[in-house]
């Protein structure tokens, strides 16, 4: 099974992008995490839809060969950050190209705030409702104060947090075997 781990945070040293390479390394059997650059797409403009840049194109062909999503969320002003939605925008157009459609997904997230991005998650569920990407409902995972659960190197060290995050692989796993009819 392969999954498409999509952080929506672009900086170097992203909480969020640390969890996604975390992941790699506690999958279920059988499952390939692949993280997607979304830092090289264009800010989107519909008059390049019909003709996208390269590097759309190769976007959107990673998310069509994705047998699952993994969305990992920053919260910017009570909602998903500007180049998740960049992405996003670009995944879903032109209208009848919508890459993201029918993929399976699961959402983390992590901040420095208390809260873990719980608002970020809530808004990226109902964007999901509109591209017909089926985001499971549990388990979640929403991290705050990522400073206190992640060491130096960005390696998630909170035993709490891994175990939370491998309950998420499994359940996206098990869902998409479910969404598939297996």
């Amino acid at each position: 099974m392969r999954i498409l781990g999509v952080s929506g945070s672009i900086r170097t040293g992203s909480y969020n992008t640390a969890l996604l390479e975390e992941a790699k390394t506690m999958l279920p059997a059988k499952a390939t995490l692949i993280i997607a650059d979304i830092s090289n797409l264009p800010i989107y403009n519909q008059d390049l839809e019909m003709r996208p840049p390269e590097a759309v194109r190769a976007f959107k062909e990673n998310v069509r060969d994705a047998d699952a999503l993994l969305f990992a969320t920053p919260e910017h002003n009570r909602s998903i950050s500007a180049a998740l939605k960049n992405a996003i925008e670009w995944g879903n157009r032109p209208e009848d190209n919508n890459s993201w459609d029918g993929k399976p997904a699961a959402i983390i997230s992590t901040s420095t705030g208390p809260r873990g991005g719980v608002r970020a998650q809530l808004h990226l569920r109902q964007i999901c409702v509109d591209l017909n990407v089926y985001v499971m409902n549990g388990p979640e995972m929403f991290l705050g104060n990522a400073q206190n659960a992640f060491d130096s190197n960005l390696r998630l060290t909170d035993d709490r947090y891994r175990n939370t995050l491998r309950s998420v692989l499994e359940g996206l796993v098990a869902w998409q075997a479910r969404l598939q009819g297996g």
